[in-house]
């Protein structure tokens, strides 16, 4: 079989070029896997500063000691009860919010995710008039913005980098490292691990960099890595006929 010549990235010195293999795979996890939480969620943080209070919501929930498709669950069930920010959450009665939390398999941990809700809501509240965006719009500077958000009860180094990767592009002091999760997930199915290759792959396969970051933790979550050859073998990353198109 012939080699296929790779997909020309922009001509810039030390940048990545990527691959058709490489192009198909990461359009090949996204559309097997999903990408980004937030519009799973319904949420369109491109839109407005609405939506990024949803998303501080969706985020929190997302990022729950319990499993990522309880709280997605979760985020569902208190948005049909109309509570889908943190506003929300502190107007919200106790028992109420602990009845809703309840049917969405928190089973013995419901009271811990109902204090961990409430507390954040409080210090939204405190801290910020009850939105989370005034962060955003104060602070430019990554570092900082940060320390801030990782500062919020209940919110640890891994939530502020999940609410922060859906934000590239929205807030200007968004630019969280490569998540560790993305960078073992992208290293074993032959993506570059790195956010400039991995920005260039997305490029290339007129995906959304947002999407493909998630669409790899999600691999890794679903996925056993350790006992995967990894690679084109991996059975997650192999590639259908209908994914090798041109672009």
């Amino acid at each position: 079989m012939s080699a296929v010549a790779p997909l020309r990235a922009p001509n810039r010195r030390g940048s990545h070029q990527p691959g058709l293999a490489e192009v198909c795979r990461a359009r090949h996890i996204v559309a097997l896997l999903g990408g980004r939480f937030s519009l799973e969620l319904g949420i369109d943080v491109d839109l407005d500063e609405r939506e990024v209070d949803r998303w501080a919501l969706g985020a929190t929930l997302v990022e729950d000691p319990s499993p990522t498709s309880v709280g997605i669950q979760a985020y569902r069930v208190l948005g049909k009860a109309g509570v889908s920010t943190f506003e929300d959450v502190r107007g919200c009665d106790r028992e109420e919010l602990w009845r809703l939390l309840g049917e969405c398999g928190y089973g013995p941990y419901v009271d811990r995710t109902r204090s961990r809700l409430l507390a954040l809501a409080d210090g939204v509240a405190e801290r910020y008039a009850g939105r989370l965006t005034a962060i955003g719009e104060e602070i430019a500077r990554p570092r900082e913005l940060e320390r801030m958000l990782a500062s919020l009860p209940g919110w640890d180094a891994r939530t502020v980098a999940t609410f922060l990767r859906e934000l590239r592009g929205v807030w200007s002091g968004a630019k969280p490292a490569l998540d560790l999760r993305v960078a073992r997930a992208a290293g074993h199915v032959a993506l570059p691990p790195n956010l400039r290759g991995l920005s260039a792959v997305a490029a290339a396969a007129h995906l959304d960099l947002r999407d493909l970051e998630v669409g790899l933790v999600r691999l890794g979550a679903a996925h056993d890595l350790t006992r995967c050859p990894g690679g084109e073998e991996c059975p997650l990353a192999a590639l259908d006929r209908e994914y090798l198109v041109h672009f």
